[in-house]
């Protein structure tokens, strides 16, 4: 067993959890990139680069997804439940 390695998982173990982390960041940058592009990038170009407001709103909206992320992380880890 590799010394980086958790007590209890071998090698395979330990590629396939960090495949499927892999996966989870691909799909959350992904989603990521797809809200905020949605939400914030007029459907008609007027221009080749993002203006001022649409670099402020994919700014805004870059920075709330990952406080949201980070705020759902803690609660699934330490067991809790969203307030309701």
């Amino acid at each position: 067993m590799a010394a980086n390695t958790p007590a209890g998982i071998d090698k395979e173990q330990a590629f396939g959890m960090a495949e499927t982390e892999m996966e989870y960041r691909v799909e959350l940058f992904n989603r990521l990139a797809q809200t905020c592009f949605n939400k914030c990038v007029d459907k008609r170009y007027k221009e080749s680069e993002l203006n001022m407001g649409e670099n402020s709103c994919i700014d805004r909206c870059v920075s709330k997804y990952w406080q949201v992320n980070g705020m759902i992380g803690q609660m699934l880890s330490a067991g809790g439940r969203p307030p309701m």
